[in-house]
């Protein structure tokens, strides 16, 4: 099972998300999706869930402000804006109490993440959309092995490679 993680598209589909979501089972949009058509053009690869965006309003077709997956025995909950791993917005520690996720993805930061925390994993695929400032561009992929599953980013270019290790867990850094 693979899955693919983006976020931030801000209404641009790079055509490196093909290559790098080829042979994805599902595809998890964390927000600031910039139209049903980001969507419409993802849907292509493999089946999208999404939650919505500030850009988008907190709704994008039918991308509302969260959203949540279980996929193979994972449970996803997308939101957009987390705040951080270390101190969620509370309205993410109310819906997590609500209903436990394994995983929360997020996104808006334009920071790659990738962390354990409190049982969690937090993850951001950090921006796949125009890019901001010297941070990298990237999705992120989700792999079942039989070991379990395991999450990498994909630089979508050769500048975001050394922009990933920079800015990784940045968020936790501060």
């Amino acid at each position: 099972m693979r899955i693919g993680v983006i976020s931030d598209t801000h209404g641009l589909v790079r055509v490196e998300v093909f290559e790098a979501f080829r042979g994805v089972d599902r595809i998890l949009h964390a927000g600031d999706i910039g139209g049903t058509g980001v969507l419409d053009e993802l849907n292509l690869i493999a089946p999208v869930t999404a939650c919505a965006g500030n850009i988008d309003d907190f709704r994008c077709g039918p991308a509302g402000e969260t959203a949540r997956a279980e996929i193979d025995g994972l449970r996803f909950f997308l939101v957009h804006i987390l705040d951080r791993p270390s101190r969620p917005r509370p309205e993410v520690l109310t819906e997590l109490r609500r209903a436990p996720a394994d995983v929360v993805l997020f996104g808006h930061s334009h920071l790659p993440h990738d962390e354990r925390s409190g049982g969690v994993w937090y993850f951001n695929p950090a921006s796949a959309g125009p890019r901001r400032f010297d941070y990298p561009v990237s999705v992120g992929i989700f792999e079942k092995r039989r070991a379990g599953w395991r999450a990498r980013h994909v630089a979508l270019d050769a500048r975001s490679e050394g922009a990933l290790e920079k800015h990784m867990n940045q968020l936790s850094r501060r």
